[in-house]
């Protein structure tokens, strides 16, 4: 009888697996996190685009997908969750804050923790893994983001399938396969996050200058938990 990998993974093994992963497709990252999770695993997306929707839809077309749901994201942001969700037949998972997060409007200094970061922890208690959008290029704060790691503060595997991708990759493989983009890039806004903290960018600007601007934030919190 076959014996099981024990879990969790240890350091050495995680250290190999993004080392041989480094130059996989994506979905063989996601291939390989599904396998070893033994399926215990949800993707967290954003909704900026649906790049790494359609590649785990290829792996496990019924993997759960969480949307973080603010309270403050554009109307278009919603809408654009609802065209994606009825393309893919999404399994999709919408968390919403607690009363807690009421005196932290966004732009408030426990906004990202109250509505983001701890309703991601509640759905991730009963997982071993979730998978991210991350890219490298994304922001300095991520320029080292690893194909696989550990999170350690919540005690799960994070696989981030798309951290060697560059934004024209984005771009072509939406473009290639036909995806649906979100109706605000057309207006300017590469990088999007809520309403109230979030503008159109320059072509000149970085795509995350537009975000929280005219503050020294750089992340939501959700990736240095």
């Amino acid at each position: 009888m076959a014996t099981r990998d024990p879990w969790p993974p240890s350091e050495t093994e995680l250290a190999e697996v993004a080392a041989a992963l480094e130059r996989a497709p994506a979905t063989g990252v996601i291939a390989w996190a599904h396998e070893r999770t033994e399926g215990r695993l949800v993707l967290a997306c954003s909704f900026q685009d649906c790049v790494v929707v359609d590649l785990v839809s290829q792996v496990d077309p019924a993997m759960p997908v969480v949307f973080l749901d603010t309270g403050f994201h554009f109307p278009e942001t919603l809408a654009y969750v609802e065209t994606v969700r009825q393309r893919y037949d999404l399994r999709l998972v919408v968390t919403t804050p607690g009363p807690e997060a009421d005196p932290w409007p966004c732009g408030t200094e426990r906004c990202c923790e109250l509505r983001k970061v701890e309703p991601l922890a509640r759905v991730l208690q009963d997982q071993r893994g979730w998978v991210t959008g991350l890219k490298r290029v994304d922001a300095p704060t991520r320029a080292t983001t690893p194909v696989v790691a550990w999170d350690a503060a919540r005690g799960v595997l994070k696989v981030n399938p798309l951290a060697t991708w560059t934004d024209e990759d984005i771009a072509r493989y939406q473009q290639d396969h036909g995806l649906p983009v979100h109706p605000l890039v057309a207006a300017g806004y590469r990088s999007i996050g809520c309403a109230p903290t979030t503008r159109p960018t320059a072509p000149d600007e970085h795509p995350r200058a537009g975000r929280w601007a005219g503050t020294d934030k750089v992340e939501c919190g959700l990736h240095l938990a």
